[in-house]
């Protein structure tokens, strides 16, 4: 199993960024803590080659990450399919 994961920015003004980066927590839970803590900021703080990116989400359009945590909150949807998307 891979330690890396992966989280692609989709931006309000159409660009995106993508981030590699090595595991930050120790399980689901832990990680699950971590995004509540991301959302409640309102900002996006990522350390990228000693550089530090600041995303405020009134400029973010939606997240992508990988690999999803086995253990999602219950009012997460599963095992969904992108069916067809628009611009």
């Amino acid at each position: 199993m891979s330690e890396r994961r992966g989280l692609t920015v989709f931006f309000t003004d159409g660009t995106k960024m993508q981030l590699d980066y090595p595991k930050q927590t120790p399980n689901d839970i832990a990680t699950l803590l971590k995004v509540k803590e991301i959302l409640a900021s309102r900002q996006l703080l990522v350390e990228c080659d000693g550089v530090l990116l600041m995303f405020p989400f009134e400029n973010i359009k939606y997240l992508e990450a990988h690999p999803a945590p086995k253990d999602l909150p219950g009012h997460a949807i599963r095992g969904a399919t992108i069916a067809g998307a628009t611009v």
